[in-house]
């Protein structure tokens, strides 16, 4: 079994929106949360979705989701106080849910509900990564020049053409990635950014694919004009064929 995990508990305050969390942001009368949603509602693959919302909105999306027919969504649960706890909780409706299907060998591909640019290629790799390696951490080339800056303010500046930046989705054995969870809280280990910084400090190898550069999370307004443009671009390409 293989369910999205998506996430969508942010208030998006970088995106400096009033009315609406970023999200739920409207491009040609649909939320940036249904075009994410409706790529791995389509993907053959995918068994199911889970998706972890700000507690406010979720009647919304859930109205949402049946005005855009999203069939494979099992599961929406509010979001924690930070993204790690509501990862989490989002780990723990996809157990209960594979535990009913009576599942143990499910994986779980953890995504941003703002990266409406992912690709069904990119899923079918994570898909395939895992059951080979374990584990998925879709990745980008650095295009720019990356500088670690230590405590002591030294600097170190990796070979660019050794340095990856890591998207989503992170893809994981539903079994590996919440024990990892469970050992952090038990630990009250609570400053990890995303996934692969939790697996890699519990000592998993993990394994990459390489994402198309337009998957980015929308953050910022830019980032939402760069949405608008791509979706275009895919949209005429979808018209003339190519």
């Amino acid at each position: 079994m293989n369910l999205g995990v998506i996430f969508a508990g942010g208030s998006g305050n970088r995106m400096q929106t009033k009315s609406k969390p970023k999200q739920f942001l409207d491009l040609d009368g649909k939320p940036i949360i249904i075009y994410t949603i409706e790529i791995f509602d389509n993907h053959p693959d995918i068994d199911g979705i889970v998706v972890v919302c700000l507690e406010s909105w979720i009647e919304y999306l859930k109205k949402m989701l049946r005005k855009f027919e999203i069939n494979k969504v099992v599961d929406i649960v509010p979001g924690g106080k930070s993204g790690q706890e509501s990862i989490y909780k989002g780990l723990c409706a996809a157990e209960r849910y594979a535990k009913a299907q009576d599942e143990e060998d499910c994986i779980v591909l953890i995504h941003d509900g703002v990266r409406p640019l992912i690709t069904e290629d990119t899923i079918t790799s994570n898909i395939k990564t895992v059951k080979e390696k374990g584990n998925c951490i879709t990745i980008v080339p650095a295009t720019e020049t990356v500088i670690v800056v230590n405590d002591d303010d030294s600097l170190e500046i990796p070979t660019r053409s050794r340095t990856r930046m890591a998207r989503a989705p992170q893809s994981f054995y539903l079994k590996d990635i919440i024990t990892a969870h469970r050992k952090a809280i038990s630990e009250n280990n609570k400053e990890f950014i995303d996934s692969c910084s939790m697996m890699n400090y519990y000592g998993h190898h993990l394994s990459t694919t390489e994402g198309p550069m337009e998957n980015i999370k929308i953050t910022t307004p830019s980032d939402f004009f760069i949405f608008r443009a791509m979706v275009k671009v895919r949209e005429n390409q979808q018209i003339f064929g190519y």
